[in-house]
């Protein structure tokens, strides 16, 4: 009886310690149980907790405390509590970092951007830059009629969504369950080519503002640290993950012909023809060529941003986005792959010509026998004629 009193007061006394104190309490489901997975006796066997038969080795029961094993083991304590010390500067350093969930979408290869203004009008943020080819749109996620005087607004606590001409989106601070509801506006005002779930392309990031940074921004991996995060620093970021989810989406229409191309080649090496028309051909050239027109022209994957032109600290994120992501050598990549595309469609384009030229030189000689064979049949007539 005293030894349990005496492990159920000190369990006690050293579980309040630990609610008391501020650096362990943040942390305490992990700092007990780190504490509890200690056995009660590390010496001791199983057999020391299974009762017995053997009346004669029961100790007789006093009320004088007398030396028990701790519950806790004391030799380790000030190695686990700099462990929750370091867990608590983990967690305050998180603390420190407002987290925004960042997706990039490429859902079709044309958006009205008009279209979408007008619907939306009242969200729409005013442009930083004489850029046409996208839109910010804004949304709040908390009523202003409840927000209290003197509190300043961040861009964590709304939801951006910047959408642009050429088919991408990028969502900031949306919740999974909501992007289908930001998406089904956007689709509304799709044009062109429409992808479906399975062809739809989608890319995740994060960004983390941390007001404290010595530095503009700071990088790592998939995420990057900024001190503030305001509406140019959200449009270069939707730019650069806009173009890195619509370039994926095109190096992918690219494999495609490469594949179609190669499995021309393969039959080729084995029955040293082909049988490809005319009229797939060049649609497979169409192809090709808008391709690379859209990422050049219309995707922008070269143009200046005039924000990023503008301040030194949006250059910096601009230009680490666009490292990070491997803008320039995926589209040198591309452009690789759409020069043999090129190489075989000329390939092709001269064998169907010198196919046609066959073709014509037959027909031709067909014509000249058919000719001879007229002018022989006559003059055998005449013959026969002039004999009679």
């Amino acid at each position: 009886m005293g030894r349990l009193r005496l492990r159920t007061s000190l369990f006690r006394s050293r579980f309040a310690a630990d609610l008391l104190s501020r650096k362990t309490y943040l942390v305490q489901p992990n700092f007990v149980f780190n504490r509890l997975i200690i056995p009660l006796n590390p010496n001791s066997s199983p057999t020391d907790f299974t009762p017995t038969a053997n009346f004669c080795s029961f100790r007789a029961f006093s009320s004088f405390p007398t030396a028990g094993n701790p519950i806790f083991d004391l030799n380790n304590y000030d190695d686990d509590q700099k462990y929750a010390e370091e867990l608590l500067v983990q967690d305050e350093d998180d603390d420190e970092l407002g987290k925004i969930s960042v997706r990039a979408i490429f859902l079709c290869t044309s958006v009205d951007l008009k279209g979408l203004q007008v619907e939306l009008s009242s969200h729409v943020v005013r442009p930083t830059s004489r850029s046409t080819n996208h839109t910010a749109l804004k949304f709040c996620n908390f009523n202003p009629d409840y927000m209290e005087a003197g509190v300043e607004e961040k861009s964590s606590s709304h939801s951006y969504m910047v959408v642009f001409q050429y088919g991408s989106a990028v969502l900031f601070n949306v919740e999974d369950h909501e992007v289908e509801s930001y998406l089904s506006i956007i689709k509304r005002h799709a044009s062109g080519s429409v992808l479906n779930d399975f062809e739809t392309r989608n890319d995740d990031y994060v960004v983390k503002e941390k007001p404290s940074l010595t530095d503009d921004m700071q990088g790592g991996p998939d995420y990057i640290v900024l001190k503030n995060l305001d509406i140019d620093s959200i449009r270069i970021i939707s730019s650069v993950l806009g173009q890195s989810i619509a370039l994926d989406y095109f190096v992918s229409q690219v494999d495609g012909m490469v594949k179609e191309f190669t499995d021309i080649n393969r039959i080729m090496e084995k029955t040293g023809t082909f049988t490809m028309e005319r009229k797939k051909l060049f649609q497979l050239v169409g192809k090709a060529n808008s391709n690379l027109a859209d990422v050049i022209l219309r995707v922008g994957l070269f143009d200046r941003s005039e924000i990023a032109w503008r301040e030194a600290k949006y250059a910096q994120i601009y230009e680490y986005l666009r490292e990070e992501y491997e803008v320039t050598q995926r589209f040198g990549n591309l452009d690789y792959k759409l020069k043999f595309v090129e190489h075989n469609i000329h390939f092709l384009q001269e064998a169907l010509q010198n196919r046609k030229s066959d073709l014509l030189e037959w027909c031709i000689i067909v014509l000249l026998s058919i000719e001879n064979i007229i002018g022989i049949y006559e003059i055998i007539r005449e013959t026969n004629i002039i004999g009679t």
